[in-house]
This record gives structure tokens, sequence and C-alpha cells, in this order.
């Protein structure tokens, strides 16, 4: 009885585990099912609101583009011609050479604090060639003669005078670079001593005779010149100079003569010398210039040179 009821059983659970087997897959078949169509759903759905954001991009990019193509209209309509633009970067690039070059050109003068023109004073050694002949006094005599009388200056003595010098080249018309031309306007003071007019004894009867009105008078003479002047080294704080040639018209006291007051006398000048730029506009310097007339001047000789130092302020 046991061994029939246990096969009954046994039979029972193979028909379960079978059904069992049997029902699984269709049950995992119908939860794919139901996975799928929502998954096809949510797909479907994506699709459509990705259609949707792409038609609302498109229609954005579109009205952008027919936005850029009116401003490019307009740009183009107010644009200049290429002629004119041409025309305008040359005159720009014109102005930008010329404003590098005035500040190159601040900036190096700045540097060096040199200034072009220059107030100067001067002084020293003044020397003749030969002692000027002195003015002939009319003198009297002891014994009640009138006689013409004199005598002459000394070779020797001192100067002082003033100047300008005014910049009128860069580089020597091209053929000299870092070298200026000046003119240059001198007024220069000559003392040469004093002498004695009428010191001389006159002579009457072959006897020499003392002089009754001797006096002492000084020998001078202002010289006013105009030259040319090349200052080489442009830049540098020590500048050497010189005159080729320039004229000076000499003004001599006391006169040549008693009888023809002659007083002028035209004449060459040369010189050379140099300026040290000692701090900002002031400078100093050495200079020495020689004076030469072709002829005398009733008797006088102007020829001299002056030699010594100077003080200058540029500007």
């Amino acid at each position: 009885m046991i061994n029939k009821n246990n096969k009954y059983l046994g039979a029972a659970l193979v028909t379960i585990t079978v059904a069992g087997m049997v029902a699984a897959p269709q049950a995992m078949a119908k939860k794919a099912k139901k996975v799928q169509a929502s998954t096809i759903s949510e797909y479907h759905h994506s699709v459509t609101t990705t259609r949707s954001n792409t038609s609302a991009i498109e229609a954005q990019l579109r009205a952008l583009e027919d936005e850029v193509a009116s401003l490019k209209a307009q740009v183009k309509a107010s644009a200049p011609t290429a002629a004119v633009v041409t025309a305008d970067s040359q005159k720009i690039q014109e102005l930008d050479a010329w404003a590098a070059s005035v500040k190159a050109g601040h900036e190096k003068h700045e540097k060096h604090h040199e200034k072009e023109n220059l107030l100067y004073f001067r002084g020293g050694y003044a020397g003749n060639d030969t002692a000027m002949g002195a003015t002939t006094n009319t003198a009297t005599l002891a014994n009640g003669q009138v006689a013409t009388l004199g005598t002459k200056g000394g070779t020797d003595g001192w100067n002082f005078g003033a100047g300008l010098d005014f910049h009128l080249n860069d580089n020597l018309f091209g053929l000299v670079d870092k070298t200026d031309l000046l003119g240059e306007l001198d007024l220069n003071y000559v003392d040469l001593g004093s002498f004695t007019a009428g010191a001389v004894s006159g002579v009457a009867n072959a006897a020499r005779v003392p002089l009754s009105n001797t006096q002492q008078a000084s020998q001078s003479m202002l010289r006013i010149s105009a030259s040319p002047k090349i200052k080489f080294l442009k830049g540098s704080a020590i500048r050497p100079w010189i005159i080729p040639v320039g004229f000076t018209l000499n003004v001599i006291s006391p006169p040549s003569q008693a009888n023809t007051i002659t007083v002028l006398k035209p004449a060459m000048n040369f010189g050379a010398g140099l300026d040290y730029n000692v701090w900002k506009s002031l400078y100093i310097g050495a200079d020495v210039r020689y004076f030469l007339a072709t002829s005398q001047l009733d008797g006088t000789n102007v020829n001299g040179l002056t030699a010594g130092g100077l003080v200058g302020f540029g500007f």
C-alpha cells in the first residue's frame, strides 16, 4: 500500500515540475513582450522629441544665417573702396614713421642734454703781430713850437667778448655724418695796454726840447665777426669745431692818424676750439682765433690772435 502511494506522489511531483518548466518560459516571454513594448514606446517618444528639437535648432540656424547675410550686405555697402583703404594705410604708415623718428630724435636729444644753439662768453689772452700805430697828437713844445708827435701801443693784452651760435644744418648738407653747420656772430673787445701820447721829444734848432702836454691813452680794438662754424661729433658731450674763414670788421681806438681819423679795417678770421657739455644746458670750452687783414690801416697793423676759454648756455 505504501509503495503504491509513493508511486502516486512521485508521479505528482514529476507532473508539477514539468508544468512549472512549461509555464516558466511562457511567463518570461510575456514579461519580455511587456518590456519590449515599453521600450519601443519610449523610443518613439524620444525620436519625436528629438525631431521637434532638431526642427527648432534648424529654424534658429536659418534665422542666424539670414541675419549674418544682412550684416554682410550692410558692411559691404558702407565699406570704402580698396584704393581709399590703400591711400589711408599709406598715410597712417607715413605718420607712424614720422612720429617714431621724432620720438627717437627727442630721446637722443634728451639723453645727451644737447642744445643746437649757444650763447657764450669768452676771454683770455690777446696779442697783435706788431704794435699798432697810436694816435699822433698835436703837442706844444716848450719853446712854443707845435709838433705832431706820438708813440705806439703794446703787442700783448687781454680780450673779452660774447657771441651766438645759430644752428643752420645737420650733417653738413649730407656730406659728413654727425657734423653740424652753424652761423656765429661774435663781438670781442681787445685791450693792448696804454701808451704815452706826445712822449717823443721834438727837435728844435738841433736841440731836444721836452714836451709840455704829454698824457696816457689806452690802445684798444673792437672786433665784430660773422663766420660759419663747423661742429663735429654730434651727440657727444665733447664737440670740436673749426671756423674755416669768416669776416671781421676791426674798429681801433685811438684812430690811426690824427689827420685822417681812420678807425675801420675789414679782415678775415680763422678759428678752432671745442665745447664740452658739463650739465644740462651748461657748456665750457676752449677757443683760439687768428685775425688777418691783407693790408695796413694807414700804417696800423690789426693782425693778431686771441686765445682763452668760454662759458656757454645752450638753447
